[in-house]
């Protein structure tokens, strides 16, 4: 059977990222890091306004150094050049250190994925590097399908995952699995967050007493 990419969501907040390259995939990968909490070095002689203006990049202005990506968590190749590219693909390797390198999917230990955000609800589309325009449009489809309420719903879920948590020990509960339909989604959009509440506990084995506890 083939090996598929295994998806994760990391935790980049406050950890030291490399972006090596100056153009506009390299611009576009940085503020995707700098977005998610990393700090941002990027090393390239010359770097377009979005990175040479933006105080979350630290830019420094001369050529990638043999061996220095293994200072870092995590780190992107985006010259364009395939000798410079290859240098820090072989780095990384040798340093153990993940590396996404741009337009090169042979070259990348990780890839990255389409993302429709909306708030903390993110739905991520991946073709494991073989069309990120694929994943772009099959993206914006999902932009349009998902709504505020599905949102509302997610806030609810976690409101309830918190009451089963106090009230059991855990957040486990075979009722999530039939938790979510399209009557919970109209309750939502019909501002009837009471009831979808009620809706969620009774789900999942909560009960609300009069005094507004739940046992």
């Amino acid at each position: 059977m083939p090996a598929y990419p295994y998806p994760v969501n990391l935790d980049l907040d406050g950890r030291p990222v490399l972006v090596v390259g100056g153009g506009r995939v390299a611009a576009a990968k940085a503020t995707g890091l700098a977005d998610a909490g990393a700090r941002v070095t990027v090393v390239a002689p010359e770097a377009v306004p979005p990175l040479t203006d933006d105080p979350r990049f630290h830019w420094q202005r001369r050529p990638y150094h043999r061996g220095e990506v293994a200072s870092y968590r995590l780190a992107v190749a985006a010259t364009g050049d395939p000798v410079v590219d290859g240098r820090v693909h072989r780095d990384a390797e040798a340093a153990g250190v993940w590396l996404n390198s741009a337009d090169d999917p042979a070259h990348c230990t990780f890839t990255l994925p389409a993302v429709s955000r909306h708030g903390d609800l993110q739905v991520a589309v991946s073709t494991n590097g073989r069309s990120p325009a694929v994943a772009a449009w099959i993206r914006r489809l999902l932009d349009r399908w998902i709504r505020p309420e599905h949102a509302r719903v997610l806030a609810l879920a976690s409101e309830v995952r918190g009451e089963l948590r106090e009230a059991t020990g855990t957040t486990e509960s075979p009722g999530w699995e039939d938790a979510f339909d399209d009557q919970l989604l109209e309750m939502v959009r019909g501002d009837q967050t009471d009831a979808a509440r009620e809706r969620l506990r009774r789900a999942v084995g909560l009960v609300a007493t009069h005094e507004g506890a739940v046992r």
